[in-house]
């Protein structure tokens, strides 16, 4: 499929776009996480975030996504539109750490992954990511950091969101 770039067309998700934090969003009716075979976490109604820190990002960045997918309204109402939080359904998180979302592509045949934070920098962001969702209401699980993990899904729509911190509205001051 070809997507163009015409007057006024912003891609959401560029590959190879050097970007801060990067999240992909999906709702779900349920999604597990597995790791060498265990079950780790596992949520029903709610949102699979997969979470990618990007070098330079810091908490200010993991709160302001965070709230982002919390308060965004991607579940139906009762004419099915779009009008419904995950905090208004009362569903769940599953977050999980996954680097791979901040690949560079524009060159050769093997993504880069130089824009991804260091593990040390990126675990207690995807940490805050997921305290942050709990502060908010949001029952949250997530997988196990730095591990092979295996996940599992029902995506619902399906309905599937990039979120990229740099392109995301700064909260206004004063």
């Amino acid at each position: 499929m070809f997507l163009g770039h015409g007057k006024g067309f912003t891609p959401a998700f560029r590959l190879g776009h050097d970007s801060g934090m990067r999240i992909v969003i999906q709702r779900v009716s349920r999604a597990a996480v597995m790791v060498e075979g265990e079950a780790v976490a596992s949520i029903g109604l709610g949102l699979l975030a997969l979470v990618g820190v990007a070098q330079g990002d810091g908490e200010a960045e993991a709160l302001r996504l965070a709230r982002k997918c919390a308060e965004m309204r991607i579940f139906a109402d009762g004419e099915g539109r779009f009008n419904l939080s995950l905090l208004d359904v009362g569903g769940e998180a599953l977050v999980v750490s996954q680097f791979t979302l901040l690949a560079n592509v524009r060159k050769g045949r093997r993504p880069s992954f130089v824009g991804a934070a260091a593990p040390e920098s990126a675990e207690p962001l995807v940490a805050a990511f997921a305290q942050a969702m709990r502060e908010a209401g949001v029952p949250t699980q997530t997988g196990r950091f730095g591990a092979k993990m295996t996940v599992e899904l029902v995506n619902e729509g399906p309905v599937t969101i990039v979120l990229d911190s740099e392109e995301l509205e700064r909260p206004r001051r004063g």
